[in-house]
Order: structure tokens, then C-alpha cells, then sequence
């Protein structure tokens, strides 16, 4: 694998290629200071072709987003790895389709994540070179302390408003987010189904509408019961033709 560091500290260099080298030394390694060195790098006739770019976002002259939007429009551009001490960029970063966001001071067990995302991205782009380009699929954005992630909506099973945020369950784990429930069901209208004032469920995830009698600590009425998850959810009284119509779909 060909790896590009671009970034303008020279110990932020030699601390990637410290732990580059400590995951694997048979990594051909470059190194750029800005910008406009690392296109110029990228333009040049190389043996192997550069696979990775792991770029700083806060560069002098073009910085690592003006960066990525200029390789992105080289014939073959390379994965891209954002790398940086400032993790307000991350919605930015991802917006690129960079394949993951590295805050520093980067540690090995995350920057080996990271290459492996983007050896699994350059795979599928290889394979898919001649294939029409499929459609991209919706995605939110989860915000954590010293990480960013992107959640396919695919995998996610319901949304419900707890005080001032949003948890977001998957089948693996739930999420906190701090986006209004009413943003994230007028954005995504078709994926996700009212069932309740506080409840958005996920249309693919219905399986069955059930009576509650209100024991177990449940309230009398009537739930939902999604796929992989035994915890019905209550749907209020507004909500019900809704909820039948989706199920009769």
C-alpha cells in the first residue's frame, strides 16, 4: 500500500510514520507539507500509484478539504483519511466521502481502522470502475468525543426523544444525537413512520401491531414490535391508521 501524509507539522509526520511503519514496514510512504505539494506528488508518474492520502485539515495555502475536493477529481484519487487536532470539520470531512476522520493525537489501534476502511473502499472502487454508479446511501451523522460515524439508515430501527436529545437504536447499540425529531423525520420521510409523539420507527423494521393489557409496566393499549428487538413500542391513538396502512403495504 502507497500512503500520502499531507500535513504542514513536521512531528505530526514522523508520528504517522512512527506508527505506520509499527503496523506494517513494507508501507511506501510520502510526504507533502501542504497542499499544493501533496497534488503534485499525486500528479507525478509513481511505481504504485498512491492508495491513501491521510490529510491535515488546517494546512497554510490549500488547506486539507480544498485538498480533497481537487483529488477527487483526479482520474484514480486514492482513499482519504482526515487526520487533524479540530473535530468541528467532521460533517465537512464526511461530505467528501472521506473514508474516516483520525483525531489527533492518533493512536495505532484507530489509524489500523482507518486503513482498513480505506483498503476495503479501493477494493470496491477497482471492482466497480465499469459498473454504473449505484445510489448513495442515506446516512446520520453520530458525533461522539474524539470520533465521528456514519450510521446507515438501514441499520437503524427507531428514533425516540428523550429530554433535549434523540436516541438512535440499531440492532448492535443505541446512539444519543442532538437533532430535533421533527428535523430528522421531515429529511427522511419515506424511511421512518410516526407511531408516536416521541417515536419515529423504521418502515423496513414493522413486523406486527399488538395489544398491550398493561402488564409488564407497559400502559394498556397498543405497540409495534420491530425486527430484532422484543421491547414493543407504544404507538398512541392518533397514530394507528398510520401504522395499519404501513403494515398492509
Amino acid at each position: 500500500m502507497h500512503i500520502l501524509i499531507a500535513d504542514d507539522e513536521t512531528l505530526a509526520r514522523s508520528r504517522l510514520r512512527r506508527l505506520l511503519h509499527e503496523l506494517d514496514p513494507g508501507l511506501q510512504l510520502s510526504e507533502a507539507q501542504h497542499g499544493a505539494e501533496a497534488l503534485a506528488l499525486l500528479g507525478t508518474p509513481a511505481a504504485r500509484p498512491v492508495d491513501v492520502a491521510l490529510l491535515d485539515i488546517h494546512m497554510p495555502g490549500m488547506n486539507g478539504l480544498a485538498l480533497a475536493h481537487e483529488i477527487q477529481r483526479l482520474p484514480a484519487p486514492p482513499a482519504i483519511v482526515f487526520v487533524t487536532a479540530h473535530a468541528d470539520h467532521a460533517v465537512d470531512a464526511f461530505e467528501l466521502d472521506a473514508v474516516d476522520y483520525l483525531t489527533k493525537p492518533v493512536r495505532r489501534e484507530r489509524l489500523q481502522q482507518a486503513l482498513a476502511k480505506a483498503e476495503r473502499s479501493t477494493r470496491g472502487h477497482s471492482r466497480l470502475a465499469t459498473a454504473p454508479p449505484a445510489p448513495q446511501e442515506e446516512v446520520l451523522l453520530i458525533q461522539e468525543p474524539g470520533r465521528t460515524e456514519r450510521v446507515p439508515l438501514s441499520e437503524v430501527l427507531y428514533l425516540r426523544a428523550e429530554l433535549k436529545y434523540v436516541t438512535v437504536r440499531t440492532l448492535a447499540r443505541s446512539y444519543v444525537i442532538d437533532d430535533a425529531l421533527t428535523e430528522l423525520e421531515a429529511r427522511h420521510p419515506g424511511h421512518f413512520l410516526r407511531v408516536h409523539r416521541n417515536t419515529l420507527v423504521a418502515r423496513h423494521a414493522l413486523r406486527a401491531l399488538v395489544r398491550h393489557d398493561g402488564s409488564g409496566g407497559e400502559p394498556e393499549g397498543w405497540a409495534v414490535r420491530l425486527q430484532g428487538l422484543t421491547q414493543p413500542l407504544a404507538v398512541s391513538r392518533r397514530q394507528m391508521a398510520a401504522v395499519r396502512e404501513a403494515l398492509n403495504d
